[in-house]
Parts: C-alpha cells; sequence; structure tokens
C-alpha cells in the first residue's frame, strides 16, 4: 500500500522475482489485484461475489464501481509463501477510497511504501491511523526511491524523523532503493546498499511470524506447508555476495588435571607413638 508512485509496482515486481507481472497487473488504474500461487484463469469479483472470467491482457477494462478485486494466478516461489494483495494508491484523485477500503480486512500484514523525498506524509499518518491497530506489529514502512536523497547525513536525519514519528505503528521501517535493488542484482556491494537485504531478512522473519500465529491465506485457508521454508527468489543476494565464515571448529575440552594423591608413611616416632598410646608430632 502507499500512495501514488511510491514505488508498489516496482516492489510487486520485486517480490515475483525472475518473471514479473505484466504491466497492466499493477497499474494505477486497477481495483485491487490478488495474486495466488497456480495457473488458473484470471477472474474478477464484483461487490457481491459474483465471478466473472477476465483477459489478463485487459484487466484494465475491469470497471471499478463494480468490482471488488481482480483474482490472477502466476507460479512463483514467493507465492507458495504467502499471497500478493496489490492495492491502488490512496492518494488517487480519479479513484474513490472505497475501492481498496473495502479489501483491508483480507489482510494478515502490510508493506508500506512512502516516497523517501516525501516521506510519511499528513496523508499517509491519516490512512494509517484509520486501519485496524492489530496491523501495527504485522507491517513494515518502506522509504522507497531513498537514493534519491544522496547525502548520507540527510539521508540518516530523514530515517530518525520517521522511525519517531511511526514508532509503534509498524514492526519495522526500513529505507529501500527498489530500482537498485533489481538492477543490481550482479553487484553484491550495491545490492547490499539499496537495503534490500535488509528488507528480505525483516520480511522473512515477518512472514514467518504470521505463520506461527496462525494467520490464513486469503480465502481462508491455512498458509501452506510450503511457507516454512522461506525463500524469496526476488531477494536473493547476488552470487558476488561473500560466502559465510566457516562454523568454528568445536572445542575439545582441555582434559582436567587431577592432583594426585600422596601417601604419607608414618615414621617411626608416629609408630612408636602409636604403639605407646602417645599423642603424636602436632600436625
Amino acid at each position: 500500500m502507499g500512495e501514488f508512485s511510491a514505488g508498489k509496482s516496482t516492489l510487486a515486481n520485486l517480490l515475483i522475482g525472475s518473471d514479473p507481472l505484466p504491466v497492466q497487473v499493477i497499474a494505477t488504474q486497477l481495483p485491487p489485484v490478488w495474486i495466488s500461487h497456480g495457473d488458473a484463469p484470471a477472474f474478477r469479483v464484483d461487490l457481491d461475489g459474483n465471478q466473472f472470467a477476465i483477459d489478463l491482457d485487459n484487466l484494465a477494462e475491469a470497471p471499478l464501481d463494480e468490482t471488488a478485486y481482480i483474482k490472477i494466478f502466476c507460479d512463483e516461489e514467493l507465492l507458495l509463501q504467502c499471497d500478493l494483495l496489490d492495492m491502488p494508491g490512496i492518494s488517487d484523485p480519479n479513484m474513490s477510497s472505497e475501492v481498496w477500503q473495502r479489501m483491508i480486512s483480507k489482510a494478515d500484514g502490510v508493506l508500506w511504501c512512502s516516497h523517501a523525498t516525501q516521506a510519511w506524509r499528513q496523508s499517509e499518518a491519516a490512512v494509517w491511523a484509520s486501519l485496524p491497530p492489530d496491523l501495527y506489529q504485522r507491517s513494515l514502512l518502506l522509504l522507497t526511491r531513498i537514493d534519491k536523497i544522496t547525502s548520507e547525513r540527510d539521508r540518516q536525519k530523514l530515517i530518525r524523523r520517521v522511525r519517531a514519528e511511526t514508532e509503534g505503528l509498524f514492526l519495522q521501517c526500513l529505507p529501500i532503493s527498489l530500482l537498485q535493488a533489481t538492477a543490481e542484482q550482479d553487484d553484491y556491494d550495491v545490492w547490499l546498499k539499496s537495503g534490500a537485504e535488509d528488507f528480505a531478512k525483516h520480511l522473512v522473519d515477518l512472514l514467518h511470524s504470521l505463520s506461527e500465529d496462525g494467520a490464513v491465506g486469503p480465502e481462508g485457508q491455512s498458509l501452506p506447508e510450503a511457507a516454512k521454508p522461506l525463500r524469496i527468489s526476488g531477494l536473493v543476494a547476488p552470487d558476488s555476495a561473500p560466502a559465510p565464515p566457516p562454523a568454528p571448529a568445536p572445542q575439545t575440552a582441555a582434559p582436567q588435571i587431577m592432583p594426585r594423591r600422596v601417601r604419607l608413611s608414618p615414621s617411626p616416632q608416629d609408630r612408636a607413638c602409636a604403639r605407646d598410646g602417645a599423642p603424636g608430632r602436632p600436625s
């Protein structure tokens, strides 16, 4: 979720991985698009729950005022772990907020995209405050296009400001350049600097948490067993990433040196004292 041109479409493509969806699927003038794993034909669902076949290449023909969401299927690894619900921009003047508001109850968590050059505007804060508080600790705030802020000092100042303003409202606030993460997957240093690795770790943790909490899929189904070993193909570190350091060799416990017991033989004087019943030498 997020405002118009905040990077939601780029994020969707990055999450899907090697075979991004057609551009039409993530266009701004669409109702919410529900993306699940599989190869079934696409369909749209109207406000009464009725299903109608729809051409994947002509999704924009779906009538906004009559469509609750569009359901499409894609054979991508991430979708074995969770469904994606791509929402239209919350600030689109040509679209009623009801288009996305009626679908928010379907979400177990939210990835909120906020453009770094205009990060966390009052309009975003107002919309987020209207959503169920149960989502707060199940959601990540992404400061997208962070590469547009070239000064490291300004970047850190921005991050501190947004984190202070959103404390308790999100699980994490993470800066990321989605374009760098997508385009520089052969350069580990650039990919790491983009924030993609940090985002991937927090997203995997979030999906694990949702699975452990008994979160369900969009149709009320439990998350599949495939959600256990989580891997996001679009957020895998480049081959140039340094290999993890070898595990330290197990340390063998040093043998304990026990003091040797020394038995002192009694002196002739001691033996004589013992026979005579006299006390021995003072110890």
